[in-house]
């Protein structure tokens, strides 16, 4: 607004501000939004992980579990009877 009104009478000064207030509004609107958009990427990223740490957990757990109970089944099989 500030360079249409300034180059409608003539003061190329405030034009040329007009234009660097214009830029540096978009600049600072354009950098907001890359930071969102890295924030919003990091928080998914961050929830991946956890899902695929929690995954992992859970998978490891299980393999501990089916090995416990097939060397408590080998252990069963060689038991002495008393």
């Amino acid at each position: 607004m500030k360079e249409k009104v300034s180059e409608t009478v003539g003061n190329q000064r405030l034009a040329n501000e007009g234009l660097a207030n214009q830029v540096k509004s978009a600049a600072k609107e354009t950098w907001g939004n890359a930071k969102d958009v890295v924030h919003a990427n990091d928080e998914a990223d961050r929830r991946k992980a956890e899902r695929n740490a929690n995954d992992t957990r859970e998978r490891i757990s299980n393999k501990i579990q089916d090995m416990k109970e097939r060397v408590n089944e080998r252990t069963d099989q060689h038991r002495k009877p008393a």
